[in-house]
């Protein structure tokens, strides 16, 4: 036994690295302020997208014996990880959704990080727990659903998703022969992560019906009818419906109240995917728009799009407590103390996951730093900088697709001569090669339509003033490159 008490002494002494004293910490963060002060300074002027030119350098590569300084490696993530592709941080992030990152949230993940608290369980930390619980009750009123609903608060809009469908599923006991005779209501605007969830829930044999859509871009509930009647006297099992509230090419809310009617209707779980939108529902000019969301059986929202936090937070809500319940609660028997005393839903008992990072603080502690107000003015702005980009973009001659309800819309060049598909993929590789903003592009009607998404909480107008002249320069780099 003393042989034994020596060799762990030993060891002790030997992994003593992995617990720096005060001064290593103070070195390490006096690092960590300086990278992340030069990061964001750089915000403003630097490039928004850069391709890739690395060639697959090495210094990521671990070899798992040297080591390095934290500044010789803060050296190399800058080089290798900040710099090529695109930079979400951006304001000039106008591409794809993005994550906007406020500072408040890289605080509140190292809190987290740092105390490690467990979010799974209520037992191993009802502090924890509590919070997350406080912070889905706040997401509940945002979207009046009544306080017995459950949520959860997921890495992002594909597991929120996959959550609600899955209880869908259970809750409409979509078993065995059944699935090949069930059908599914969506439409070719629902994000893709939809299609995902389905598949990865067991549903990929369902009949999947994509409902035509209006001149808006938005399900067609005349046609959702149809379609239901014609497979309800067909002897099939129409058992879900899924809205958008917020699409992530158009930028626009499905009929919401008229779909809720439908579902009442013909006992259909009504599920809305508002991971991109939901939080404009804050605004009281777009309340209206998603009249109907609060009738819905399930809905996802993402904090990490709307309220701009870093990547790494959604949430979901579920007004079934028994089916949420049952497709998620699992307890083994290694955790039978766990289950003593509970006062609170555990999330663990509500999701796929039980190791649990404790992602609620990210929103927690900005809300209560800042309050909702700041949001709210946050995301009024954004949407007019998307209507701003539109008028802007039209006086320069390019067509504009219809009016977006929320901060995402869609444009293109039609040239005089030649193919429009080929301009505008010429287009885009201008675009992305310039890197002053990024955008993105997309097919709808199989015509290429260039998008813009303003979510970054740092896009303002002169960075929309920015992307005028950049799209002067590339429309004048596209007509040499196919003259």
């Amino acid at each position: 036994m003393v042989e034994l008490r020596d060799k762990l002494l030993e060891l002790e002494k030997r992994t003593a690295l992995l617990e720096p004293d005060a001064k290593s910490r103070q070195i390490l963060l006096k690092h960590l302020e300086a990278y992340s002060d030069d990061f964001i300074s750089g915000l403003e002027n630097g490039l928004s997208f850069k391709p890739d030119q690395t060639n697959n350098r090495q210094d990521l590569q671990i070899d798992g014996k040297s080591t390095h300084s934290f500044e010789d490696i803060l050296k190399i993530y800058r080089e290798e990880v900040d710099q090529p592709g695109l930079n979400p941080a951006s304001g000039g992030h106008l591409g794809y959704i993005p994550g906007g990152g406020i500072f408040a949230t890289a605080v509140s993940d190292f809190i987290a990080a740092v105390s490690n608290r467990y979010a799974g369980l209520y037992f191993g930390s009802p502090g924890a727990v509590r919070l997350e619980n406080r912070v889905i009750d706040w997401m509940k009123k945002v979207c009046f659903y009544p306080d017995s609903s459950l949520g959860n608060l997921t890495s992002g809009g594909s597991i929120a998703n996959l959550i609600a469908i899955t209880a869908a599923r259970d809750h409409h006991q979509i078993l065995g022969a059944k699935v090949e005779k069930s059908v599914i209501y969506l439409s070719e605007q629902t994000h893709h992560c939809v299609h995902k969830a389905v598949r990865i829930a067991g549903l990929s044999q369902c009949i999947l019906r994509n409902v035509p859509l209006d001149e808006q871009y938005k399900i067609d509930t005349l046609m959702l009818r149809q379609l239901l009647e014609d497979d309800v006297d067909n002897g099939l099992n129409p058992f879900m419906v899924v809205a958008s509230a917020g699409t992530t090419n158009i930028g626009n809310i499905d009929p919401l109240d008229d779909i809720a009617d439908i579902a009442e209707e013909f006992n259909l779980w009504f599920h809305v995917d508002a991971a991109y939108g939901g939080f404009f529902i804050l605004l009281d000019e777009l309340k209206p728009k998603f009249k109907g969301l609060e009738r819905s059986d399930s809905l996802v929202i993402d904090p990490h799009k709307g309220l701009f936090l870093a990547y790494g937070l959604g949430a979901v809500l579920i007004k079934n407590q028994k089916a949420m319940l049952n497709s998620h609660h699992y307890r083994a028997s290694y955790l039978q103390d766990a289950s003593k005393n509970d006062q609170e839903f555990s999330p663990a008992d509500l999701s796929p996951e039980l190791t649990k990072h404790f992602r609620g603080l990210r929103l927690w502690i900005p809300l209560k730093l800042y309050g909702i107000d700041v949001f709210v003015d946050a995301l009024r702005e954004k949407r007019g900088l998307c209507l701003y980009f539109l008028q802007g973009v039209r006086k320069m001659g390019f067509e504009v697709g219809p009016d977006p309800d929320l901060s995402v819309g869609i444009f293109r060049y039609v040239p005089e001569k030649g193919d429009a598909n080929e301009f505008n993929r010429e287009l885009m590789n201008q675009i992305h090669e310039d890197g002053r903003v990024f955008l993105s592009s997309t097919i709808i009607n199989e015509e290429i339509w260039i998008r813009v998404a303003v979510l970054c909480f740092r896009t303002h107008v002169s960075t929309i003033e920015k992307s005028f002249e950049m799209l002067e320069d590339c429309l004048d780099r596209t007509r040499k490159v196919l003259k």
